[in-house]
């Protein structure tokens, strides 16, 4: 379910690329320069890179050729290591809500896509971009801000009602902006525990600091279901906006910092 800026008609540098069968988009508001140029097309081969490295669909993928035993974890190249470590944190982190070996296979990819974006991020915020929103299809690690003095808005997509919105989160700063759900993709987070598809969320909005854990944890509350609100209000420095299948919603207590 996509999570965007809302339009703007400033200047700076935009680019789309289909990749990790998704769209990941850059809305660089800081001067175009070289070192951003060049650090765009770096960041463009670093996300194809992953698409190369851990791709489940890809047969050839590092991550595919290691759960079929065909090579062992060291004749991996090191972000394998670094993902499998993070993925072994947030399954600590949510008591196994979060897992990458359901159905017999290992899958990181629910981790993948939110640290390929953060990644991407800090790539671009090394070169000089300091104000930037790079969404990994509708994840969003956010810089800065758009123009000076003005937050980001983000509209969030209203999984029961297409067109329209479920609320604007408005923010400066530093941000990640992950959620999950059903509206695009059907039922397909599962109770890692059972095997089936997690139902009690129409979907769940997670604001977090870094896109790596916001992503990872709002896929896990999603997953956990009845018991995330509270699970989510233990977490220091993030928020949630959940949307329940009949409509109802509820928010942690400082989410209203961010959207109505």
């Amino acid at each position: 379910m996509p999570d965007k800026p809302m339009p703007h008609t400033g200047h700076g540098l935009r680019h789309v690329e289909h990749v990790m069968g998704t769209v990941f988009s850059f809305d660089i508001r800081d001067k175009p320069t070289t070192a951003i140029h060049r650090a765009l097309a770096e960041t463009v081969q670093h996300l194809h890179r992953v698409d190369a490295v851990f791709s489940t669909y890809r047969p050839d993928s590092h991550i595919s050729r290691l759960d079929r035993g065909e090579i062992r974890l060291d004749d991996c190249p090191p972000e394998v290591h670094e993902v499998l470590s993070l993925c072994a944190q947030a399954t600590h982190d949510t008591d196994g809500w979060f897992s990458i070996a359901l159905a017999g296979t290992l899958d990181p990819s629910g981790l993948v896509k939110g640290w390929a974006t953060e990644a991407a991020s800090q790539l671009l915020y090394e070169a000089g971009a300091h104000h930037t929103c790079v969404n990994g299809g509708g994840d969003l690690q956010l810089h800065g801000q758009p123009t000076p003095g003005t937050p980001w808005r983000i509209g969030i997509a209203h999984p029961l009602h297409p067109g329209k919105l479920a609320t604007v989160i408005t923010a400066h700063g530093d941000l990640a902006v992950a959620t999950s759900g059903t509206a695009e993709r059907g039922a397909h987070i599962l109770n890692p525990h059972h095997g089936t598809p997690a139902t009690t969320f129409a979907s769940l909005t997670l604001i977090g600091p870094r896109l790596t854990l916001t992503d990872t944890y709002a896929t896990a509350a999603f997953a956990r279901g009845d018991g995330a609100q509270n699970w989510l209000e233990s977490l220091d420095g993030y928020e949630a906006l959940a949307v329940l299948p009949d409509g109802q919603e509820w928010r942690t207590p400082g989410f209203r910092r961010y959207g109505s």
